[in-house]
């Protein structure tokens, strides 16, 4: 029970402090579960970050969820997946219940503003992190570059390219035989 009361914590302490959605607690995530708690590898965690946007869902919950699985199965994911999202339900609730009452103060509305450059940063430093442990070089960089581009600028869905990359990767695998 102590390390499911461990892991509860650890995602808790993540959705308690983490404001600005799923992409800015990827870095708070892997600070958490690779560098501090060693739960995973680097490695694994890029391979879970894919897997969890890959899914339907909050990346956030998605990857407590993989996280959990991996450190004690369905126990573990209830247990991670639980401390991810109650921060969030908690905030919200009580929001709700004081909403009429703080809508119009001019303090809240500032502080709000004034979180935004630092959600920004957080989710700059998730595709930083991520783009260095992708190990991308040279023409690979093309790619994500080009369907940020598509996506941005040509509205094209993003669904489309996680289709095609599921649909190459397996090609890709199959020519070489299951091997990378």
């Amino acid at each position: 029970m102590k390390k499911h009361l461990e892991m509860f914590s650890a995602f808790f302490k993540i959705g308690a402090f983490t404001i600005g959605g799923g992409y800015a607690m990827v870095p708070l995530i892997e600070a958490e579960v690779v560098d501090k708690k060693k739960w995973i590898e680097k490695d694994e965690f890029v391979d879970t970050l894919a897997l969890a946007q890959s899914a339907p869902g909050p990346i956030a919950v998605n990857t407590a969820v993989f996280v959990g699985f991996k450190m004690d199965r369905y126990r573990g994911a209830f247990f991670t997946t639980l401390g991810a999202v109650l921060p969030s339900f908690l905030i919200i609730l009580a929001i709700a219940t004081f909403f009429s009452q703080i809508r119009d103060i001019q303090e809240i509305e500032s502080a709000f503003k004034a979180i935004r450059p630092a959600v920004v940063a957080l989710i700059a430093s998730s595709v930083i992190s991520l783009s260095k442990s992708s190990k991308l070089k040279g023409k690979a960089l093309i790619i994500p570059i080009a369907v940020a581009l598509c996506v941005k600028y040509f509205k094209i869905t993003p669904i489309i390219f996680i289709i095609l990359a599921v649909i190459g990767g397996n090609i890709y695998m199959a020519k070489k035989g299951g091997k990378e």
